[in-house]
């Protein structure tokens, strides 16, 4: 272990970012915990040299970070907020994939509004494992449980996130029709 390294740190906030927003549900209180995390990760003495171990690391700070924020408010974790639909388009698209582009904006329109429905556990474990891109190890040394649970867990919450989208009342929109061909 050695003391943290600025430029080290820097490649983790975007994943940092996201991981926090599933945890509080809005992006003003994610920056002001993932600049949290970052002043007591900086500020730390030593963390570890090995970088799966430095990530894993790096999201049980902003973990236990937003926890001691929950014990200071006295209040429980709310469902995340609904993003603008500007937001949540991330990529430019071309005008000939508009359609492409729409129902891509539709499936992560769906799989935000389905997370919104989980439990605050269900959430996290999807957060760490499959918005994060932690190993199944890393997200075991962020939550302090063995790697059999977070496998039962990712199982559980992958399997609740489908029933929800499942259930839900948005569809995929049909096909354009191609000029000139005959259904």
């Amino acid at each position: 272990m050695t003391s943290s390294n600025p430029h080290r740190l820097e490649g983790y906030l975007d994943r940092l970012f996201g991981f926090a927003v599933s945890l509080v549900g809005n992006r003003e209180e994610a920056r002001d915990l993932v600049q949290d995390c970052a002043v007591k990760a900086l500020s730390a003495r030593r963390v570890p040299l090995d970088e799966p171990a430095y990530r894993a690391w790096l999201f049980r700070v902003l973990r236990n970070r937003f926890i001691d924020r929950l014990r200071q408010n006295r209040r429980r974790p709310e469902v995340a907020a609904f993003d603008s639909a500007a937001e949540l388009q991330t990529r430019s698209i071309e005008p000939d994939q508009a359609w492409r582009g729409d129902q891509h904006l539709i499936n992560r329109l769906t799989v935000k509004l389905a997370l919104q429905q989980l439990s605050a556990r269900e959430r996290e474990i999807i957060a760490l494992i499959d918005i994060a891109g932690l190993t199944y190890g890393e997200a075991a040394a962020v939550l302090n449980v063995p790697v059999g649970t977070v496998m039962s867990r990712i199982s559980r919450a992958r399997h609740a996130l489908l029933v929800v989208v499942n259930e839900s009342n948005i569809r995929s929109l049909p096909e354009p029709a191609i000029k000139g061909s005959r259904k």
